[in-house]
């Protein structure tokens, strides 16, 4: 579908605003909702960002198009003055899995290539694809959609418009573009409909490493409890097993699951097999990240996502087995029936510690080094991710979505 050219003096005119371009209908539910029901400020924001996905997407949706199926151009500028253009049929880069898991690690090393861009978390495509999967879900919102001439086309294509327009100018324009949103995983096999060219790399992690450090650094996801490790195991079970038969039913042409600690361990053989899956040339520079943070056509950092303190670092040890010693004796017991996942995955229930293997001898001198180091690691954390005066609290923006 390929949307038309805007003129400068009408783009303003395209521009929606609360009180003329929202559907009425739309716009009455949401007040009736967020004045009727004592919600809380957090609450609020969480309604008024669903809200404003809502107005964008119908906005996408109202734009006239011609019947091209993979057509709709969105262009981006460079600093250069380069043209970049992308459409649907864009062979696009999806990193997922739960949070805590290597998902920011993956997507710096990706993002030190000169090939690829990635960026930060969007934040909204998450949540757009959950509003999405909650409509298919109830057969009556599904048929008010279909009456009012929402159709499953439809939807996809204003769906895959926004995807495309957020991906593409949240950051730099390249050859490849990439998203790391950890949850958009849970809906792989629709985002592959959508993108047929799409990949797609799943980051799986010991489950009770990922919780060890969702619980410790304070990562609020919906539905988790914060205080009890086997809740959190159980939760991370679900939600895993959710995206491994996602990734399953892609097919590993198209899905390729990446864990962790070997990416830790042997980064150079596991760069390797991502790029050669990515069919992208390989680039001795994705092995030294650390060089290229928040410079000028590196990386870059977001001051509110909890990892970014971990991947100013080159690639070390530090984080791989920080959780053993650290959970209730009666979660260590009950390992194998709480997070049979963990199985699934290669990992023993019943080891503790475990044994994830030998580093090759550059990651355990890294290890060493940051270890000597730390002060000055230290500082330059603190100085690469120093808040602005006024920031907005960091937990506000933490919030993940889990169903």
């Amino acid at each position: 579908m390929k949307w038309p050219f805007v003129p400068n003096h009408q783009r303003k005119k395209a521009q929606f605003s609360f009180s003329h371009q929202a559907p009425l209908g739309l716009k009455k539910r949401f007040l009736t909702m967020v004045f009727t029901r004592g919600v809380g400020v957090k609450r609020l924001i969480i309604y008024g960002i669903s809200f404003l996905i809502l107005v964008m997407v119908f906005q996408i949706w109202k734009r006239p198009c011609n019947s091209t199926p993979f057509g709709g151009q969105h262009i981006v500028v460079d600093a250069d003055k380069r043209t970049y253009s992308y459409d649907r049929m864009e062979p696009m880069i999806f990193i997922g899995g739960m949070p805590r898991s290597g998902t920011t690690l993956a997507r710096v090393l990706l993002d030190a290539h000169p090939d690829i861009r990635c960026g930060e978390e969007t934040r909204v495509l998450p949540r757009l694809l959950q509003m999405r999967a909650q409509w298919i879900k109830s057969q009556k919102e599904k048929m008010r959609l279909e009456e009012a001439g929402v159709t499953a086309e439809v939807l996809n294509s204003a769906i895959a418009a926004f995807i495309v327009e957020i991906v593409a100018k949240h950051g730099e324009p390249a050859k490849r573009l990439c998203n790391k949103d950890p949850f958009t995983m849970k809906s792989a096999v629709y985002l592959s409909e959508l993108f047929p060219r799409a990949k797609f790399v799943l980051m799986v992690r010991d489950g009770r490493a990922t919780v060890h450090s969702i619980i410790t650094r304070k990562v609020t996801i919906t539905g988790f409890d914060l205080t009890s490790y086997r809740d959190c195991l159980t939760k991370w079970n679900k939600a895993v097993t959710i995206m491994h038969n996602e990734c399953q039913s892609v097919g590993p042409s198209r899905c390729l699951m990446v864990h962790y600690e070997q990416l830790v361990l042997h980064p150079q053989i596991w760069m390797e097999k991502i790029l050669q899956f990515l069919d992208v040339p390989w680039d001795d520079v994705v092995l030294h990240h650390e060089q290229l943070i928040n410079r000028p056509g590196g990386i870059s950092l977001s001051k509110v996502e909890r990892s970014s303190d971990q991947v100013v670092k080159p690639i070390n040890l530090e984080a791989l087995s920080k959780w053993v010693g650290q959970i209730p004796e009666d979660v260590i017991r009950d390992m194998p029936s709480i997070a049979p996942m963990l199985s699934t995955f290669g990992y023993d229930p019943r080891a503790n510690p475990p044994n994830y293997g030998d580093a090759d001898q550059w990651v355990a001198n890294n290890t060493l080094k940051v270890a000597q180091q730390e002060r000055h690691w230290m500082n330059k954390t603190q100085e690469l991710l120093k808040a602005k005066k006024q920031q907005v609290s960091h937990d506000e923006f933490e919030d993940k979505f889990v169903d």
